[in-house]
């Protein structure tokens, strides 16, 4: 999703479930949240809004290990330590790595 499409989304969930509550499942500060509902944001608001769409949007991507899955599910899995207890587990590290998490997601 774009910035222009996320905007309204997000402060419409402010607005549903308060900027505290939001500010804390995308593990941001109450302060990052006001300004950007205030349209006071002073940096890009892109890797903010990205946290959002990751949180609380169903936006999916095409994995090259699992397919389709949602961006929180991808943000997961980017963020999961290295681990050899499985073949899967190192196929996703190596897929992980060699996205690195630039998805497009058109921010």
């Amino acid at each position: 999703m774009t910035t222009e499409e996320l905007l309204p989304l997000f402060k419409a969930k402010c607005e549903e479930i308060g900027q505290a509550a939001v500010a804390r499942q995308i593990g941001k500060s109450d302060a990052a949240i006001s300004q950007l509902f205030n349209d006071k944001y002073p940096s890009p608001p892109e890797p903010l809004l990205r946290r959002f769409e990751e949180e609380f949007c169903q936006s999916t991507l095409i994995c090259p290990e699992m397919g389709e899955i949602t961006l929180k599910r991808c943000s997961s899995e980017r963020v999961t330590p290295f681990s050899a207890s499985s073949a899967r587990r190192i196929r996703m590290h190596n897929a992980c790595k060699a996205c690195g998490g630039n998805h497009d997601i058109s921010l």
